[in-house]
């Protein structure tokens, strides 16, 4: 059992109590790395149902009154198992009432017929134990997915893809994104121009909306030399802090790139 129901995502350290995706986060903040603010949720309370409300307000206004929520189950994010598209993110989240209905449909995701599947195909526990992660959230005008090793070849080179908005365009397969592939130091291999009609971003009342992308931006090219520079270097301080393959989702907000999830590359 956690001492502490929720803290900062900088002092979540604890595995067993915060969940994969909230101590890693907390690593990369402590290592400086640009990680939006925001806070876990241990297992047990959220399990328990015993999240105080209030504190959940004070959360929700100190991260600005616009966030995401986000699963963090113990086991997730390893090596062995990413839960990849299992588990909930809910996004836009605009007020208390609903980051309290966030919380459930994260929690009702690791209960799926698909999220049990998987536990049983990785012989893990089927009773899950999800903390959650609640946090700034980034208004990108881009964001994607980094691999420091291509995961298809297995070749030592940076794959990168991304489209305009909130990286959940990717994640949904809601559009063909842009791919690059750069050599361990940056130099670039490919660029291929996606097929990006659609961009996914925060709603005025709440959640996000599928937005139409101007014709002339559906097959240009959405990350620059200097992007693809920073992107490089990110990598760099994840490799050089973690070990390993990284597996990692980042925006950019204007020309600001921020981290939103480390993982390994995953096996399972």
């Amino acid at each position: 059992m956690s001492v502490v129901t929720i803290v900062r995502l900088e002092d979540a350290r604890e595995e067993s109590s915060f969940g994969g995706k909230a101590t890693q986060l907390g690593e990369a903040l402590r290592a400086g790395m640009p990680v939006p603010p925001g806070f876990a949720i241990a297992w047990d309370a959220v399990d328990a149902a015993k999240v105080d409300r209030a504190a959940l307000g004070a959360v929700f206004d100190a991260l600005g009154g616009l966030v995401a929520v986000r699963s963090s189950a113990i086991g997730e994010d390893s090596a062995a198992a990413s839960f990849a598209g299992q588990h909930a993110t809910v996004l836009g989240v605009r007020s208390l009432d609903g980051v309290v209905a966030a919380i459930e449909e994260v929690v009702d995701s690791a209960h799926t017929a698909a999220a049990i599947a998987y536990r049983h195909k990785l012989g893990l526990d089927v009773h899950p134990r999800m903390g959650v992660v609640i946090q700034e959230l980034a208004r990108a005008d881009v964001a994607g997915v980094l691999f420091t090793r291509n995961p298809l070849t297995r070749a030592d080179e940076r794959v990168i893809e991304a489209t305009w908005g909130l990286g959940e365009a990717v994640v949904q397969g809601l559009v063909t994104p842009d791919r690059y592939r750069l050599a361990r130091g940056g130099r670039v291999l490919e660029r291929a121009a996606g097929d990006k009609d659609l961009a996914i971003h925060w709603a005025d009342g709440g959640g996000t909306e599928e937005v139409p992308v101007d014709d002339a931006r559906v097959t240009a090219l959405c990350l620059d030399d200097t992007k693809l520079a920073a992107l490089e270097a990110l990598a760099v301080r994840c490799e050089e802090r973690f070990g390993g393959t990284q597996d990692l989702e980042f925006a950019f907000v204007g020309a600001r790139l921020v981290l939103l999830q480390r993982r390994a590359i995953t096996r399972g």
